[in-house]
């Protein structure tokens, strides 16, 4: 989820009750303890009178990726002195260029690597803060999966999140959620399923072959922001909530760029709206069809106009107004 789940953006899809708690994007340590201004950078809610939270008050997890214990110790301790009330630890990423450095998904070849990291960070913390991680099924297979998944627990995690599929796998459907049942079945400590799910019933099929009680949701909630609220919703009542209209997931994308511009010049929000766009066509022909129509739009006044046009109304495809400066 690198550059897409900001501190904007987890606050938009905290404003309805759904999620317990929400995870940065990963910190990227190397070698070295790194200053503040990069955790505030990725972690804005630390700089909080309350703590690190969205301002709906749902609990926000900072994350590390690394692979170097040494340098992954001295950054859980920097991390611990401005504020964070939990430490996540990624081992999931499958993105090339983070593999080729060394990172993410690439220690789940060697279960030891796995325990060494994790224990790194949970001995330069204590029993202060809890310590989760993050895991696929594998790197190139699934054979170690297991073997990750315990290591993580013996080096002092308090939670593993599974996502269903190895690293080679990327994200190609199925979600194996049965295979995150195995490793449920032979942890001590609770295991959250992850991957693939789009719908209230993806939700409750990750559930019943994971048998784990919470999943977490990353494209899903990008796709329809209103997802874990209708989860939560169905939970509470039994009642299905309507299916998210166009006109709804228009709103949040246009006050997302109301927020960003706050502090950011227009051609990087245009870019980021478009991210967030093209999340959405995962789910929804609408999504779609805005997103082929106003993927070469360069101004953004163009863009956000096109967003917020009628369902009915054709989609401009090029640029028709500049936006007035904020």
């Amino acid at each position: 989820m690198e550059g897409v789940i900001d501190s904007v953006t987890r606050d938009l899809l905290t404003r309805r009750p759904g999620f317990d708690w929400t995870v940065t994007e990963f910190v990227r340590v190397v070698d070295a303890r790194l200053p503040p201004r990069v955790f505030h950078r990725h972690c804005p809610e630390l700089q909080a009178a309350e703590g690190p939270s969205t301002p709906s008050g749902v609990p926000v997890h900072l994350q590390l990726l690394g692979s170097d214990p040494t340098a992954l110790a001295a950054n859980a301790r920097q991390a611990r002195r401005l504020g964070a009330t939990s430490l996540d630890l990624n081992f999931g990423c499958p993105a090339k260029l983070v593999n080729r450095h060394d990172g993410g998904a690439s220690l789940l070849r060697d279960p030891a690597r796995v325990h060494a990291a994790v224990a790194a960070v949970h001995e330069a913390v204590g029993e202060a803060i809890p310590v989760t991680a993050k895991i696929r099924l594998g790197f190139s297979n699934r054979r170690l999966a297991l073997s990750c998944a315990l290591a993580a627990q013996d080096g002092g995690a308090r939670q593993l999140v599974v996502h269903g599929r190895t690293r080679d796998e990327g994200y190609r459907p199925p979600a194996h959620w049965e295979w995150i049942g195995r490793i449920r079945h032979r942890l001590d400590i609770p295991v959250v399923a992850n991957g693939d799910i789009w719908t209230l019933e993806d939700y409750w099929k990750a559930r019943t072959l994971s048998g784990c009680r919470d999943v977490m949701l990353g494209r899903g909630a990008l796709a329809d922001p209103w997802l874990a609220p209708r989860i939560r919703h169905w939970l509470l009542t039994g009642e299905r909530l309507p299916e998210t209209h166009w006109a709804d997931r228009a709103a949040v994308i246009a006050e997302y760029a109301a927020l960003q511009r706050a502090t950011l010049p227009p051609r990087v929000v245009i870019s980021l709206v478009k991210q967030w766009l093209n999340q959405m066509r995962a789910r929804d022909t609408e999504a779609t069809r805005r997103f082929q129509a106003l993927k070469r739009i360069t101004d953004l006044g163009a863009l956000l106009e096109g967003l917020e046009a009628p369902a009915s109304s054709p989609v401009p495809t090029s640029t028709r107004r500049p936006l007035q400066p904020a």
